[in-house]
């Protein structure tokens, strides 16, 4: 018997006296098998609880039917709901689902990314706020398709589903342009092509549109998390700033609480939206404004995209954008 853990094909085929094309075929549900042998060998299996290994079964026909999903932080509830969606579909096309956080980290993404692609995945969900030249490059590199989720490629190289951020945040500016004459813009690091670029261009569209000035001293960047917001709100306040637009839910909390801790009222005294309409909004009091996104869509759509480009079907569109939308809560007035 094996000496580690892992029970083989080789064992069971040993175990029931049967060659290991026997065994291969019980577990693969062929026909050409007696009936008598195919219980001892399921006999067999269950006794050793065999587990078909998915990459070696996977040989003859160069499948494993498992994709690979990279996120970028398991915790944060948008990701999270996304995924959820990835789930869902690949179950519903029986796929496996590898999940792999990369811990926002750029070096850790590309072993993630390189990890999944030396397991064989068929294919790769990938999340992430930017996509470095490293990153690039791997892709390039490997036949296996990708699809990215709530991730924007502005080379437009990669198919892709999102909403359309540059416009969702423009129009927060309109509503906010009603009451506020100084706006914070304020969002994860500007490196990320989705803040840096799309999101500052929505943001700036906005105040060109109703005739306010830009100004650098109201945009502010941080991580992606509660605490980066709270420590913000300070800052966010000596700028002059009495509302502001935040790119991530966590950070809208952190901030809204750093507000009420220097003795400041959401909305009374500032007004906030947020991005992703996560359960986080929900979370505290005042409940938050914000942008509204599909979330569970933008995952199911792109699980729904990669199987038909594993599939070697046409796609309608190679750049999904779904509708987004706004939902008004406590922050604001």
């Amino acid at each position: 018997m094996n000496t580690d853990d892992t029970i083989t094909i080789y064992d069971v085929a040993r175990e029931a006296g049967v060659s290991m094309a026997t065994v291969s075929r019980v577990v693969n549900g062929n026909k050409n098998v007696k009936e008598n042998t195919r219980q001892k060998v399921l006999e067999v299996i269950e006794r050793l609880d065999y587990r078909p290994n998915a990459v070696a079964r996977g040989l003859a026909s160069k499948k494993t039917t498992t994709v690979g999903v990279v996120i970028p932080n398991i915790a944060n509830a948008y990701f999270s709901n996304l995924a959820r969606g990835i789930d869902d579909i690949a179950a519903m096309y029986k796929y496996n689902i590898v999940l792999a956080s990369s811990d926002e980290d750029d070096e850790k993404e590309i072993n993630v990314v390189n990890s999944l692609f030396a397991k064989q995945v068929d294919g790769i969900i990938f999340m992430g706020y930017h996509l470095t030249e490293k990153l690039r490059v791997e892709f390039s590199r490997s036949r296996t398709p990708i699809v990215l989720a709530g991730t924007v490629d502005l080379e437009h190289q990669l198919p892709s589903v999102n909403i359309d951020y540059q416009k969702a945040v423009s129009e927060v500016v309109d509503l906010f342009a009603k009451t506020h004459k100084d706006i914070a813009f304020v969002s994860g690091p500007l490196i990320d092509d989705i803040n840096g670029k799309v999101r500052l261009d929505g943001y700036k569209e906005g105040l060109k549109r109703n005739n306010l000035p830009f100004k650098e001293g109201l945009v502010f960047e941080a991580k992606y998390h509660y605490q980066d917001g709270y420590n913000l709100a300070q800052r966010v306040l000596n700028s002059g700033a009495t509302a502001a637009y935040v790119a991530d839910d966590e950070l809208a909390a952190g901030l809204q609480n750093g507000l009420f801790a220097a003795g400041k009222s959401v909305p009374e005294d500032f007004e906030i939206i947020t991005s992703n309409d996560s359960s986080v909004t929900q979370f505290t009091r005042p409940n938050l404004s914000s942008i509204s996104q599909p979330v569970y869509d933008l995952g199911a759509v792109s699980m729904r995209m990669l199987t038909k480009i594993m599939h070697k079907e046409d796609l309608d569109e190679k750049e999904i954008v779904l509708n987004h939308g706004l939902v008004k809560r406590g922050s604001t007035r």
